[in-house]
């Protein structure tokens, strides 16, 4: 026997046995608990229903409310009606119980077989502790005792005024004593005892504590499984419902196979709706973390199922909403993870491990799009608003993803809202603005929609000062994006999705005079980049063990620059999709195969300086060459297959062996990669330790400005990379998790590029090679409902050989030291403040003078060739390619939020400040004239960032 608090919800999503009672039951919890001084006790209504017995061995369902029942707040206390006017809504907090203590069942209650119910009155000061417990409704037969007994080991989170402060409460609790029937003994024929197939565990994310008195129902269905995606889909055949016990757990028996929605609620924290599949003769154990009530998004661990990759990092809503130095951005917030280096300022790369950024791939939904950032990495081309998640791979990724070598970005968009109701919201700040409305379609029954757009207005706020300023300004970085989707369920066991995105990127400067030694570089400078998709997603739960995901996309990409007579432009239509299959063989392996393809049609378009000619002199400037134009258009064609095989031994252990065929048309070159990657924990339940790790091949093929002749090369061979990576993971506390990972790339057959002075057309060759070597350390403290950060810190060294017989030399991008720590902390009626902090290496550059401060320089050296026909110089290099670092990068950067949130509206305001002590960082070297003399190009001064945001 284990007595539990009955429980009804009072939000919203609450069950349906306790909606009728929901909004009286708020008013009165808040006008309770939250008075100035402890108000007077007050009788329950009397006649209350009593909770009916569970089944055996499971904890009894609280009692449905009928037209007597007394009406209970978190944690199974009872609400007392109100003395005074509520506090207003949304700015005060009623106490809220951190643990629950079951109380001792009566011996000779048990022995009489007799059931009851307590009723106490408790008073709880500033700190939190039970001070006094008084029975206003007995039990008799020794109940009484034994709950007031229990009630003084009750700890709650104090009840908090409007502005914040800690306040005395009184509340009305019962505790239900409910005797477990003995469970009957088998028939004459040996019936089988009732086994149970689902059980599990409910967890306060972030500190994983334990959640007592939790609802979980479960209900029979055929749908695809959507964590966390809205709605469930209706309910075919109705299974129990129970509550956690005092350790979260709870268990189900005899669920008949087949797949069930599975709704866990709890006082005081976001409901959580998922989808588990049953089979015949197994048992599925589960285990559910619920985020406090507020901004998190939901998180979800099934069975402890680690991921298919060894490295896969997942951000939360909670965090990426409140990261320093980002405004808010989700795709920002990449760059403080590990492994992932610093870009230049106002460049929106992702350099991820000692890779090129176009080592690097993202994709929105399954489709891959060019960009990841709009023009100076200002903000991301997806707005926060849309997205359900990020999953961020740095390496040894699975077969599901190929041609690339570096890493991958996986954006999902989050489905619109199933409540029926309209939704939006307005944000703008010093940098863009934007719009989302969502809802259901107008006529169109289950059919949801979501359309956003943002809108940048750099241009109109900063061109007339930078024009004024003498700068040439003639249109600033602009830049919009778009999305909209429409989903439905056409089946309860499939979703359709289609989706339009896109992005545009514009930016034209211009230069009055000509570029120092570039006599010829004058006039306009224009930077275009754009994209748009229009896409289609299925995704079907064929049978309780197949299920098949699709999407298929038409789109288009252009991007285009010039600077004076010189341009390149480039227009791609393409054709992408990709479909995969999974199959549950046994309870320990999932196979999983799919296609990916992607063709369509090009379009290169280039005007620039050709090679030098035998017998012109090294020192002529670039810009004066004799120009050469090519225009080239064809059709190209990229398929793929893959296969998976998903293997988990036992619960402790998994090993995800896998295999990628590719073709490229191009240079009608076909790719095999094999790929492995493990985990096991050494140390299972808590605290957890897990080593991983893995190998694998990467292929990716040339640039088509490398393979598309005149100027490329079709005979080039796709680059290779072979990784490596072991790791392991650590649980410290409930709270903090650390992780180690090393890391090395060996990279083999890299496109490079001819000698300038070469008169060979094709400019490209497999000729370099490289490695990076390092390791990644995270320090992180999970989300709670109060604060959230972590410490990453990365060692690395990327380094490349041109070509045989060349040395090896550091990339551009090499960052040996990348060190970051933010945390964000919430100090209450709405407020929220945060902070990051860098020091990274400062990138490479090849020197053409000398620094004075670090080297020896010589007085008499010649700096650079005269160019007698244009009069300029042309610089001769100090040293090699690469060979000087700038000064170290270092930034703090702070955050402050305050939200105001009423019953149907919610106004927040923010305040970002990068670099806030305005630190000179160095981001390259700027030279005079003749190249004797130079001083550093710094990066952004403190840079502050105000912003207004309101949703209903």
């Amino acid at each position: 026997m284990t007595p539990k608090p009955a429980l009804v919800r009072l939000d919203g999503s609450s069950p349906p046995r306790a909606r009728r009672r929901a909004h009286a039951a708020l008013a009165a919890l808040l006008a309770a608990a939250l008075s100035p001084a402890p108000a007077r006790a007050q009788q329950p209504p009397q006649g209350a229903q009593q909770p009916p017995q569970g089944a055996p061995g499971q904890a009894a369902p609280p009692a449905p409310p009928g037209p007597t029942s007394v009406p209970r707040g978190a944690d199974g206390a009872l609400v007392k009606p109100a003395d005074a006017a509520p506090a207003p809504a949304g700015r005060a907090t009623p106490p809220r119980a951190l643990n629950y203590t079951p109380p001792e069942y009566p011996k000779e209650a048990e022995q009489q077989g007799v059931e009851g119910s307590v009723t106490l009155q408790l008073d709880i000061d500033r700190n939190g502790r039970v001070k006094q417990a008084v029975v206003v409704e007995s039990g008799g037969h020794g109940f009484d005792e034994s709950a007031v007994a229990a009630a003084q080991k009750l700890e709650f989170e104090p009840a908090r005024r409007a502005d914040g402060t800690p306040a005395a409460a009184r509340i009305l609790y019962r505790y239900s004593f409910t005797l477990k029937p003995a469970a009957p003994p088998p028939d004459a024929a040996g019936a089988a005892t009732p086994a149970e197939n689902l059980r599990g565990t409910v967890l306060a994310s972030g500190g994983d504590v334990p959640l007592a008195g939790a609802t979980v129902s479960v209900a029979r269905t055929g749908g695809a499984a959507r964590a966390g995606g809205g709605a469930p889909p209706p309910a075919r055949a109705a299974a129990p419902e129970l509550t956690t016990d005092e350790s979260g757990a709870f268990r189900f028996v005899d669920l008949p196979p087949g797949r069930y929605q599975v709704t866990i609620e709890a006082p005081g924290f976001e409901p959580l709706s998922v989808e588990e599949e049953i089979a015949a003769g197994e048992q599925l154990e589960v285990k559910y973390r619920l985020l406090p009530r507020g901004e998190g998004l939901e998180v979800t661990v099934r069975g402890d199922r680690p991921p298919r990759e060894v490295t896969k990092r997942t951000l939360e809503q909670r965090e990426i909403n409140r990261i320093p130095g980002t405004n808010g951005d989700a795709l920002r917030s990449l760059q403080n993870l590990p492994g992932v280096a610093r870009p230049p300022t106002v460049a929106g790369l992702l350099i991820v491990r000692g890779s090129g950024p176009q080592d690097t791939q993202t994709f929105i939904d399954g489709t891959q799009v060019p960009l990841v950032y709009h023009f100076g990495g200002l903000s991301s081309v997806v707005p926060t608003e849309m997205l359900e998640k990020i999953d961020f791979y740095p390496g040894n990724f699975s077969a599901k993803y190929g041609r690339v070598q570096g890493g991958i970005v996986d954006v999902a968009l989050r489905s619109p809202k199933a409540d029926g109701e309209y939704h939006g919201l307005a944000q703008m700040d010093l940098i863009d603005a934007r719009l989302l409305l969502e809802g259901p379609v107008p006529f169109l029954e289950k059919i949801r929609f979501a359309v956003a757009g943002r809108r940048s207005y750099i241009g109109e706020s900063f061109g007339p000062v930078l024009e004024a300023a003498g700068a040439g300004v003639t249109q600033a970085p602009v830049y919009y994006d778009y999305q909209a989707l429409l989903e439905a369920e056409p089946t309860p066991s499939s979703r359709l999705r289609l989706a339009f995105f896109g992005s545009d990127d514009a930016l034209e400067l211009l230069l009055s005079d000509p570029v120092p030694n570039e006599p010829a570089l004058s006039g306009n400078v224009g930077l275009h980049t754009a994209f748009q998709r229009l896409q289609v997603r299925y995704d079907h739960e064929l049978t309780d063990r197949d299920r098949l995901e699709g999407v298929v996309a038409l789109g288009r990409d252009d991007a285009d620059f010039g600077v004076g007579p010189i341009y390149f432009q480039i227009d791609l239509k393409t054709l992408s999709g990709r479909l995969e299959y999974s199959r549950r063989l046994s309870k320990g392996a999932t196979f999983n195969a799919g296609l990916d393809m992607s063709t369509g049609l090009y379009k290169v378009s280039f005007r620039g300086p050709a090679p030098n000619r035998p017998g012109e002199p090294p020192n002529q400037p670039f810009s004066t060459r004799t120009l050469q134009e090519v225009s080239r258009d064809g059709s190209f064609y990229f398929p793929a297959a893959y296969a998976e095989l998903e293997l988990a031994p036992s619960a402790r252990a998994k090993l995800v062996p896998g295999l990628r065929l590719d073709y490229q048309d191009l240079n009608q070159q076909a790719t095999v990669s094999p790929r492995v990657n493990g985990r096991v924990d050494v140390a299972h339940g808590f605290p957890r330790t897990t080593v991983k790790g893995g190998v694998g091949v990467f292929h990716q093929p040339p640039q088509f400005n490398e393979v598309i002749p005149p100027l490329g090369n079709p005979n080039l061979r796709a680059t290779r990379a072979l990784h490596y990576a072991v790791g392991v993971e650590q649980e410290l506390t409930r709270n903090i998790e650390a992780s180690a990972e090393g890391f090395y790339k060996q990279l083999d057959d890299l496109v490079v590029g001819l000698d300038q002075a070469s008169t060979v057309q094709l400019q490209y060759r497999n000729a370099g090679s490289g490695r990076v070597v390092g390791g990644e350390f995270l320090l992180k403290y999970k989300p709670d409902d109060r604060f959230f950060g972590w410490a990453a810190y990365t060692l690395s060294r990327s380094t490349r050989v041109p070509g045989p017989g060349e040395a090896e030399r550091l990339v551009s991008f090499d960052q040996t030291h990348i060190l970051t720590v933010l945390g964000s902390y919430r100090l209450g009626d709405g407020w929220e403040f945060g902070a990051r902090f860098r020091l990274v290496s400062g990138n490479l550059v090849t020197p053409n003078v000398c620094n004075v401060y670090e080297q020896s320089c010589d007085p008499y050296r010649t700096n650079a060739l005269f160019h007698a026909p244009t009069g300029t110089y042309t610089p001769i290099p100090f040293s090699g390619t690469n060979t000087e670092r700038l000064p170290v990068f270092h930034q703090l950067d702070l955050r402050l939020d305050k939200t105001w949130a009423w019953k149907r509206f919610r106004l927040s305001a923010y305040l970002d400040v990068q670099n806030v002590y305005n630190n000179a960082n160095s981001e390259a070297i700027q030279y005079n004239y003749n190249y004797t003399a130079r001083q550093y190009v710094t990066g952004l001064p403190v840079l502050p960032s105000f912003g207004m945001r309101g949703e209903f």
